[in-house]
């Protein structure tokens, strides 16, 4: 039997690209299915009292991939939703192309989306759409975590956090611990310090 598997993701973190990429992996070595859905830090962060660096990196970059990303799925649905973030995260993060309109402009046209979205994302539009979608998946782990949160078998975590993303069996291997791990309703955290930064490959 297919496992079922919710992604929360806000395409501006290198983190939850990171933890996409896995998932992904993971298909190829289990019979599991990944539906992706969109958090938004900027959402999470807002009336937070934050450091001045990354309030302006809110403010300036935080809006326009999370609404686009909304846009995308409530206009075409959740496969559309993935195929255009992987679109845009690879520029986001691989090709370290500006989070601008016209870089969610590309990666709609790229995978045959309407690229007028990107005018819509400069918007409120779909921000009802946003906020719903994104406390779907942020309320049942608490407002102290980030991106990525993923859902399997009615259990949600924050994380994992991984760098590189790992391949083949290992990709398997992660994802069994994490399906073990996350079924334990009294567990709540393991952590240690990073040391290195996302290794994108």
């Amino acid at each position: 039997m297919t496992t079922l598997v919710d992604f929360w993701f806000d395409p501006l973190c290198p983190w939850a690209w990171m933890s996409s990429r896995w998932l992904l992996e993971v298909e190829k070595v289990r019979d599991v299915h990944t539906t992706f859905h969109v958090m938004s830090l900027a959402e999470l962060n807002s009336g937070r009292d934050l450091p001045e660096e990354y309030r302006r990196m809110m403010d300036l970059e935080g809006w326009i991939g999370v609404r686009a990303s909304i846009a995308v799925e409530q206009r075409y649905g959740s496969e559309a939703l993935r195929n255009f973030y992987t679109a845009l995260g690879t520029r986001f993060h691989l090709g370290q192309e500006p989070k601008t309109p016209e870089t969610v402009r590309a990666a709609l046209t790229e995978v045959g989306l309407d690229p007028a979205i990107a005018d819509e994302a400069q918007t409120e539009k779909y921000d009802e759409a946003l906020r719903a979608s994104h406390h779907v998946g942020m309320d049942p782990v608490g407002m102290d975590v980030g991106t990525p949160v993923i859902r399997v078998n009615g259990m949600s975590l924050f994380g994992p956090i991984i760098s590189p993303a790992p391949k083949g069996e290992a990709a398997g291997d992660l994802f069994d611990g994490f399906v073990k791990v996350t079924a334990y309703p009294g567990f709540f955290e393991l952590k240690r310090t990073r040391t290195v930064g996302p290794i994108f490959d």
